[in-house]
């Protein structure tokens, strides 16, 4: 079922909107939804996360729908964030740690989170970037070089049940792959097991012939489906379409991990 995005998806960037973000600018600024200062499973080591706003999916199982809307973040410049960040640097450096950015979908404000990157890296710290990869493929071949991690979440290898989970299409996701191959990034790729949506055997298997094809993954979270942030979406005012669903089995989870083990 397709859906309707409040967030649609963007154009393929001009040349112009490209150069101008090749310099870094601490004041560029961009719409943060908040951030949390020790975070333990979103990367290597403690890291600083950092969400952002606005995303151009609609996933039946977000726990994070107050991100979706741009605008509901608070807007911050890149060197307010450095600011705060460097506060926390020591152990972020001793534990192996660093920044992740999320969100929302981080790639839909491109130009704020190449800055973000590009000021990180020139403080030597780790960055994670934690994506859908729905973008188009010039935003990723200008983002994830100054990236070192690529945590990529995988909906479905099955293009209608991509499209039937999320509103969006698979293409873009595995394009984004593929670009992160080329350049050598590794990658963790994460896949949320969903009763009755994302279990289906023969869908896990195919996903994980797939990624055979790809040398720089690292490493595959499945991760079972919760309802934690159901709530979110009673606040808001949606229908959340999975109330009746409950989480996998751990005899699934674990059979989800034994096919895609690497």
């Amino acid at each position: 079922m397709t859906r309707k995005h409040e967030t649609p998806f963007f154009p393929p960037l001009s040349a112009g909107e490209r150069k101008a973000s090749i310099l870094y600018d601490k004041d560029i600024s961009g719409y943060v939804h908040s951030v949390e200062t020790a975070g333990m499973v979103d990367g290597p080591g403690i890291r600083y996360v950092v969400f952002f706003s606005g995303c151009n999916l609609r996933c039946k199982y977000c726990h994070n729908p107050d991100t979706w809307k741009l605008r509901d973040g608070r807007l911050v410049t890149v060197g307010e964030l450095i600011r705060d960040i460097k506060k926390y640097r020591s152990y972020l450096h001793f534990s192996g740690g660093g920044v992740t950015i999320t969100g929302g979908e981080p790639l839909l404000q491109w130009d704020f989170l190449l800055e973000l990157l590009k000021a990180c890296r020139s403080l030597g710290i780790h960055t994670a970037l934690d994506t859908a990869g729905y973008t188009p493929a010039d935003v990723a071949r200008e983002t994830l070089p100054y990236t070192d991690l690529l945590m990529l979440d995988i909906k479905s290898i099955n293009p209608a049940v991509y499209q039937d989970l999320t509103g969006g299409r698979l293409g873009p996701t595995l394009e984004v792959l593929r670009i992160a191959r080329e350049i050598g990034l590794p990658v963790w790729i994460r896949y949320v097991l969903v009763p009755g949506l994302t279990d289906d055997e023969e869908d896990i298997q195919a996903l994980a012939a797939y990624l055979r094809d790809f040398p720089n993954v690292e490493k595959i979270e499945v991760l079972p489906f919760h309802k934690l942030g159901e709530y979110k979406w009673a606040e808001l005012g949606l229908t959340y379409e999975l109330a009746d669903v409950q989480p996998p089995t751990q005899a699934a989870v674990d059979r989800a991990r034994e096919i895609l083990s690497i």
